[in-house]
């Protein structure tokens, strides 16, 4: 768990369940009364982005994720296969959740993938 001044850029925090990235981070001290933390916050698997503010010392849940390195494999349909370099596991990944990184693939890229509960994100 971490505290609202903590939030800073590319943390992964969890919010209703869903993991986010932190894009932008400002605290504010405002002449009366305690300082906030405005962030603006992308859901890494849908891709909202929300505006959030948190309170000084507020608590904050840290979304529990895995960089693994993978090997781009091949593309079948709208899903793009990618294998585990350490335990050779394949995982196809949505062509959606992927976006424009799709237009730079090529066979056997070495990659990083974000896992979330198990899953590619």
């Amino acid at each position: 768990m971490a505290q609202s001044s903590d939030l800073r850029k590319n943390l992964k925090i969890l919010l209703d369940g869903d993991p986010y990235v932190v894009v932008e981070a400002n605290f504010v001290k405002p002449g009366k009364g305690t300082g906030f933390t405005k962030c603006r916050v992308k859901n890494l698997i849908t891709g909202a982005v929300l505006d959030r503010t948190w309170r000084s010392g507020e608590k904050i849940d840290l979304a529990q994720t895995e960089v693994r390195k993978m090997e781009y494999l091949y593309k079948e349909g709208n899903h793009y296969y990618f294998m585990d370099t350490e335990t050779y596991e394949q995982y196809p990944i949505d062509g959606d959740l992927m976006g424009d990184a799709v237009d730079w693939l090529i066979d056997n890229l070495m990659v990083e993938v974000l896992f979330f509960n198990e899953k590619p994100v």
